[in-house]
């Protein structure tokens, strides 16, 4: 089989295309930055370059392709609302049309748990439980993106979504590194009693989940499936977890919900004022999803993907905290 990978040189599309080498598939790649793409070209995948945006070239990169995982994207919750839909919803209907016109097989489809979040605990969400109005701008960008992949089901396009949950492992780039820079700052407090409970999802079972969506038969396609260990734990006892790993000091202080809300709202108006609009390091989005329960029902994968989450939260932690004290480095980022 031959496929493509859109966004490889992200977190996942990375370690989805490596995964995809190790076993024995043929791999085309697409990034912005051949020179992060190096050590999978080494590996044996072929680079092909090219704007997602432009729908002509991304015609190019579907050439001759069996199946697409489209991994590319906004990662970020912060953003002009025409530069979220630009970025998850115009890419997006580029691969589709891309895939229609090259008579692409299939479409693998990176889409995010967000859609389901309203600001308030949920435990055990199912896929059917989406928001028909997304309280921010990601959300509705990632369902909007969402519901053009499953749109071209009708001109025969064979199409799955995974919407994994705080995918953590080796190469995050984004949950643990913006808390342990706040840990780092003294700026990082547990929100609220810190007993709420969240899905993670190990790096290397989300692996194990796209590539079961690349070979899954026919009563598996046209869903969205929940991606997750299927292990809740308390939010804060994980961050801690990684705190005590990287000899940091634990997270102890604690503040209250609408007092860490109000400081996430004035520092969102501080960025906002700031020139090129710089991401905050904590929004008020960031302080719902580190307040409020948040699970995710994985029956549905399990039945038509055959997914087992084989590794668990606390390996994938200890393969985080590896690769950061090795590569990415604390004292690199807290240089900044």
């Amino acid at each position: 089989m031959k496929i493509l990978v859109t966004g490889a040189s992200g977190f996942i599309g990375g370690r989805f295309a490596q995964h995809a080498l190790e076993q024995g598939l043929s791999v085309r790649i697409n990034a912005r930055r051949e020179e992060a793409l190096q050590h999978l070209i080494l590996q044996g995948a072929e680079f092909v370059p090219g704007d997602l945006g432009d729908a002509e070239q991304v015609r190019v990169m579907c050439r001759e392709v069996d199946a697409v995982v489209h991994c590319a994207g906004s990662v970020s919750t912060w953003g002009r609302r025409q530069e979220l839909v630009q970025a998850n919803v115009q890419l997006t209907e580029n691969v589709v049309e891309a895939c229609l016109k090259q008579k692409v097989r299939r479409l693998v489809h990176l889409s995010s748990p967000s859609i389901y979040f309203d600001g308030r605990s949920h435990l055990g969400l199912k896929e059917d439980q989406v928001l028909k109005h997304p309280g921010n701008a990601y959300a509705a960008s990632k369902r909007l993106a969402e519901q053009k992949v499953f749109g071209a089901q009708e001109f025969g396009l064979q199409v799955i979504a995974l919407r994994p949950r705080l995918v953590t492992g080796a190469g995050d780039h984004r949950f643990f590194p913006r808390l342990l820079r706040l840990q780092r700052s003294k700026r990082l407090a547990i929100v609220g009693n810190g007993l709420n409970k969240v899905d993670f999802t190990s790096m290397a079972n989300l692996n194990q989940a796209l590539l079961s969506s690349l070979l899954a038969g026919s009563a598996a396609l046209g869903k969205a499936y929940n991606i997750s260990n299927g292990q809740p734990v308390p939010l804060w006892d994980a961050i801690n977890y990684v705190m005590r790993r990287l000899q940091l000091a634990q997270v102890t202080r604690y503040r209250g919900y609408g007092t860490t809300c109000m400081l996430a709202a004035l520092n969102e108006g501080a960025c906002l004022l700031w020139p090129g609009r710089p991401e905050p390091a904590l929004s008020r989005l960031d302080t719902r999803i580190m307040h409020k329960d948040f699970t995710l029902d994985i029956s549905r994968a399990r039945h038509y993907l055959g997914y087992e989450p084989q590794v668990s939260l606390w390996a994938a932690l200890d393969e985080f905290c590896a690769w950061w004290q090795a590569g990415p480095g604390i004292d690199r980022h807290a240089a900044r």
